[in-house]
C-alpha cells in the first residue's frame, strides 16, 4: 500500500475555512427555505443539479468518478447524510448561532477519535487548542441556564457524525479524489432523499400536518424556488470537494480546530438573513475559538543544541 501523502497544513486550513464559509451560507439558505420546502426535496433536487457540475469538473481533471474503496466512500457519505439530517432537523427550531455552537462539539470528537481509532498523534498543545474550542462552545450554549434546550443536543449528534466522517476521510479515503468523494456524497443524498420521500408519502396519514419540513410531501416550484435550489447545488459542490480535500491535507485535529470558524460565519449569516445578533457570551466564545485556532498551528522555534565545551 502506498504511503499517505505529506501533510500540507496551510492548504488544509485555507480550504476548510473557505468550505465552512460556504457551509454556513448553505445552512442559512436551508433554514430560510424550511418554511417552503420539505428537507428531502432539497436533498434530491440540490444534488441532482450539483452532480452535472461535479462530473464536468471531473472531466476537466481527467479523473475517474469511481472511488478506490467503494465501501468506505459509501460509509463516509452515509455519515455525512445523517449529519445533514441532524443539522437541518433543528433548523426551524433554533437560531443559526445555537445550531453552530451545538454542532461544533464535533471537533472534540475528532481529536478523541484520531487518538483512539487511527492512532493520530495529538500532542498536549493541540489537545489544549481543541479543549479551548470546546470550552468556547459551552460558553455560548450555557447549558446550566434557562437558555439551554434539549433541541440543542440534536446538532451535537451531527457533530459526532461529522467527526466519524472526518476520521474515515483521513484513515480510509486519503487517496481518493475529492471530486469522486463529492460525487458519491451527492448520489447518497439523492438515494436518501428519495427513500425518505417515499416513506413520508406512504406514512402521510399518520402524521399529516406535523412538522412539514421533515414530514411533508414535495411542493410545486417556481423560478424563485429553483434559484434557491441552484444556489444550494453550487454551494454543495464547494462543500463536498472542500471537506474531502481539507481532511486529506492535514491531521484532523488541526483541521477540526479551524472548523470552529463555522461559528463566526454562522453568526454572520444569521445576522444577514434573520437579524440575529450574537450576545456577549457568543462574542466571548468566538474570541476563544480564534485563540484556539492560533494555538493549534503555532510552532515554537527549535532551539539549537548547546554544544558542551571540550574538557581541558
Amino acid at each position: 500500500m502506498s504511503k499517505n501523502p505529506p501533510d500540507n497544513i496551510l492548504l488544509g486550513v485555507g480550504i476548510i475555512i473557505a468550505t465552512v464559509f460556504a457551509m454556513a451560507l448553505a445552512d442559512a439558505i436551508v433554514k430560510y427555505a424550511s418554511a417552503d420546502f420539505p428537507l428531502w426535496q432539497i436533498f434530491v433536487l440540490r444534488s441532482l443539479l450539483a452532480l452535472p457540475l461535479l462530473f464536468a469538473l471531473l472531466r476537466v481533471a481527467r479523473a475517474s468518478a469511481r472511488p478506490l474503496s467503494l465501501k468506505w466512500s459509501i460509509l463516509r457519505s452515509a455519515l455525512l447524510v445523517l449529519m445533514y439530517v441532524a443539522i437541518y432537523a433543528a433548523a426551524p427550531l433554533l437560531s443559526l448561532s445555537v445550531i453552530a455552537a451545538s454542532l461544533y462539539t464535533g471537533p472534540i470528537f475528532v481529536a478523541l477519535f484520531s487518538a483512539l481509532l487511527i492512532g493520530e498523534p495529538v500532542g498536549a498543545r493541540r489537545w489544549s487548542a481543541v479543549l479551548l474550542g470546546f470550552a468556547a462552545v459551552l460558553v455560548i450554549l450555557r447549558p446550566d441556564t434557562d437558555a439551554f434546550s434539549f433541541y440543542m443536543l440534536v446538532p451535537v449528534l451531527a457533530g459526532l457524525l461529522y467527526a466519524l466522517a472526518a476520521i474515515i476521510t483521513r484513515a480510509k479515503c486519503v487517496h481518493e479524489k475529492p471530486l469522486a468523494l463529492a460525487i458519491m456524497l451527492n448520489w447518497t443524498l439523492v438515494a436518501g432523499g428519495l427513500l425518505a420521500s417515499i416513506a413520508v408519502f406512504l406514512a402521510q396519514p399518520l402524521f399529516a400536518g406535523r412538522y412539514p419540513f421533515l414530514l411533508g410531501n414535495w411542493v410545486a416550484m417556481g423560478a424563485a424556488e429553483w434559484g434557491v435550489i441552484a444556489s444550494l447545488a453550487l454551494l454543495m459542490v464547494i462543500i463536498g470537494t472542500g471537506l474531502a480535500k481539507a481532511y486529506q491535507s492535514a491531521p484532523p485535529s488541526i483541521i477540526a480546530t479551524f472548523d470552529y470558524s463555522y461559528l463566526l460565519f454562522a453568526a454572520f449569516w444569521g445576522w444577514v438573513f434573520f437579524a440575529e445578533r450574537p450576545d456577549a457570551h457568543t462574542a466571548a466564545g468566538m474570541l476563544m475559538i480564534v485563540i484556539a485556532g492560533m494555538l493549534a498551528v503555532w510552532k515554537p522555534e527549535a532551539r539549537a543544541p548547546v554544544n558542551p565545551q571540550p574538557a581541558p
